[in-house]
């Protein structure tokens, strides 16, 4: 199976309706992703011994998925079921917002990610979607939409700006850009000073890029 072939499988069997949210189920997506590649693997980023990134007291979590011949990463704020960032979060909460997380990666290989473009079912062609972050809840799942809360937009430019620390490559700068310009978008709009923050940290990082000499 194949990016093609997994935009096109309907996951409405395995999903939750939850305050007029739509979440899949993290473990039947992971199975999925097993019968479409079993030598996949994720691995949960490490911060100085903690599963997550400490930004001004709350948590991010990072995690990558390696498979079909691919690596991607996706990070998610560690936050309550009113979609706030918890501070000093426990490791329960740490841990289902890792199983969020991983599912949101591996809606970037194409599984149920039409659902984050709002459809009811998956495309007959593949379309052009974008990605939201996923909140807290009783389950590990995702979510199609997100709150506009001032801390929240505050760690997703914290982050955007934190992955400029550990990118190595710049396909993967302007990747990861890309895969969260509906964020980016909304961020422009609705905190310009976070949008140009961020904007000028990744051409900062490009240039440095673009000005390596070649291997």
């Amino acid at each position: 199976m194949n990016t093609q072939e997994l935009l096109k499988v309907n996951v409405n069997d395995h999903t939750e309706k939850k305050n007029g949210l739509t979440y899949l189920s993290w473990a039947w997506a992971w199975a999925e992703v097993l019968k479409a590649d079993p030598t996949a693997t994720f691995e949960v980023r490490m911060f100085d011994g903690r599963a997550y990134m400490d930004i001004n007291g709350t948590g991010m979590v990072w995690v990558t998925v390696k498979m079909l011949g691919q690596e991607r990463t996706c990070f998610l704020p560690v936050m309550d079921y009113k979609n706030r960032p918890i501070e000093s979060p426990d490791a329960f909460q740490v841990n289902t917002a890792l199983m969020r997380c991983l599912t949101k990666c591996v809606a970037l290989f194409g599984l149920g990610l039409y659902i984050y473009s709002g459809e009811d079912t998956p495309p007959d062609e593949v379309k052009s979607v974008t990605l939201m972050p996923i909140v807290e809840g009783n389950t590990a799942e995702m979510e199609v939409n997100t709150g506009n809360e001032d801390a929240n937009k505050q760690l997703f430019a914290d982050s955007m700006m934190h992955f400029t620390n550990i990118c190595t490559t710049l396909k993967d700068l302007n990747s990861y850009w890309k895969a969260n310009q509906a964020q980016l978008d909304a961020l422009k709009v609705s905190h310009p000073d976070l949008y140009s923050q961020v904007r000028n940290r990744f051409a900062e990082i490009k240039k440095q890029f673009s000005e390596k000499p070649s291997e």
